[in-house]
């Protein structure tokens, strides 16, 4: 009997432990067991539900053109439970200046679908129309020019439509996912369709156009999906489907020792002290990326420097106003906003400057009592270590200051709450995805280690789902 132990129970190692359950049920010859060392499964997805109210401490959602995470839904039987994003008001803004200007319509991040659109938008000067008119002109130029290797967002977006774009747009939408430096983000780990598109069309606007035209009157997917009770109740659903007695929480690893034959997972306590453990033929490692590191680093057979360094932080406020309170303030519609860096801190005093808003009861109707009103700001990168060490009320007050700068006066909402991921976003840095190869390689030489979660191959919840799933169907055989 193969025994494995999931170190993390976050989403990646409760789907892995979902999927070993599967296929321990179908026969295979495995007995896996998952040690968490909080006292909570979920990991970074927390929900809280409050008189009507769904309050989202991580993500809210996922990319519906992403498949994994909704496939996972259904088979847990929570189809009837799926929700969409309100595309039908769906709008995003962009500070400029000190005011909200909103991107045109059909653009896919940085790239437009039609350029008639771009005409008269406020967000864009006529230098940068014209970029983006020059981009669909020189279409076989950008094709035949498209380099072989990796290169930075930065590098990728300059060579088609120009500073600006990459500025205003470009720049604060990929901050906002990814918390990082579009100057050192690799555009294959992070944007890897519209590499395919360059090398298909050169244009990227060509290439959404012709997607367009082959599409025909296909109605379009919303762009968001998420769960009508949070994302919390795919936790839920998840859990419910493990036998209780395989789930350890309050159990963090305090020593990974690895003989050769098996792994020796210790439990508090040094090795050298009889303590708790479990023996294991082959590890999960499903850890946030410092956490890994570290019981890697304890093993000398793997290669750490191809694991990835940097991470981004992020801290997230959000506010609840009840009907009576919302209605005495206004947002513009859609789904919230994004803030260029570097940031506007020079406008918005105090100076620590927000990424981004979530307006969600807009962006999710579903999330508040009729009337109601969500906004989720969050802090990410310098700015939320600029407050790291700042109380939850400071945090608080120093969102609240600056969404009033940019939205104007609202009241004091009656419910807050703050949540923050230290170093939770690693960094998808110029050639990921080859250092990702040979870490590939790497491991399987050792054969009995797996590492799950976000700083491999994909930060999004569907990306996690597919990777556990996979690795787990693997080992099951």
């Amino acid at each position: 009997m193969k025994r494995i132990a999931i170190i993390g129970g976050g989403i990646s190692g409760l789907t892995a432990a979902y999927e070993l359950e599967k296929q321990r049920r179908n026969g295979a010859s495995i007995d896996w067991q998952l040690f968490e060392a909080t006292d909570r499964l979920g990991g970074i997805i927390q929900t809280t539900r409050r008189d009507g109210y769904i309050l989202e401490g991580g993500p809210d959602g996922w990319v519906s053109e992403k498949p994994w995470a909704r496939e996972l839904a259904v088979e847990l039987g929570l189809e009837s439970e799926l929700i969409y994003s309100n595309d039908a008001t769906r709008k995003t803004y962009i500070l400029i200046d000190g005011k909200l200007q909103p991107m045109p319509q059909r653009m896919r991040m940085m790239v437009p679908e039609d350029l008639a659109a771009l005409e008269g938008s406020p967000l864009f000067s006529a230098e940068a129309r014209a970029a983006y008119a020059a981009e669909l002109a020189h279409a076989a130029e950008l094709k035949a020019s498209a380099p072989d290797h990796d290169e930075s967002v930065a590098s990728f977006v300059l060579r088609h439509f120009g500073q600006e774009v990459l500025d205003k747009v470009a720049a604060p939408l990929l901050s906002g996912v990814f918390g990082g430096d579009v100057a050192k983000l690799s555009v294959r780990s992070v944007m890897p369709a519209f590499v395919a598109m360059e090398r298909e069309h050169g244009s990227l606007i060509a290439a959404l156009q012709t997607k367009t035209a082959t599409s025909g009157d296909q109605p379009q997917q919303p762009i968001f999906t998420s769960l009508r009770n949070g994302m919390g109740s795919l936790v839920d659903a998840l859990v419910a489907k493990l036998p209780s007695e395989r789930i350890h929480l309050t159990c963090p690893p305090k020593f990974i020792a690895d003989s050769g034959a098996d792994y020796e997972v210790v439990f508090g306590g040094s090795k050298f002290i009889w303590t708790p453990c479990y023996f294991a033929d082959h590890l999960i490692l499903a850890l946030p990326l410092d956490q890994a590191r570290e019981h890697v680093q304890m093993n000398p057979k793997v290669s750490d420097p191809l694991l990835p360094v940097q991470a981004s932080s992020a801290i997230l406020a959000a506010f609840i106003w009840p009907a009576e309170t919302a209605g005495k303030f206004t947002v513009p519609p859609g789904f919230g906003f994004l803030v260029p860096p570097p940031s506007e801190a020079w406008y918005l005093d105090p100076g620590s400057s927000l990424l981004a808003c979530t307006f969600v009861d807009q962006k999710f109707p579903h999330r508040t009592p009729p009337g109601a009103r969500i906004l989720r700001a969050f802090f990410g990168g310098a700015s939320a270590e600029r407050i790291a060490d700042a109380s939850d009320d400071a945090v608080a007050a120093a969102a609240l200051t600056q969404l009033r700068a940019i939205l104007g006066p609202m009241p004091d909402p009656p419910h807050t709450e703050v949540r923050r991921w230290p170093r939770s976003l690693p960094q998808y840095e110029v050639g990921h995805m080859e250092r990702m190869a040979q870490l590939d390689e790497h491991i399987a030489k050792i054969s009995r280690l797996t590492l799950l979660g976000n700083s491999y191959r994909g930060v999004g919840v569907p990306d996690l789902v597919r990777e556990a799933r996979s690795a787990a169907r693997a080992l099951a055989v």
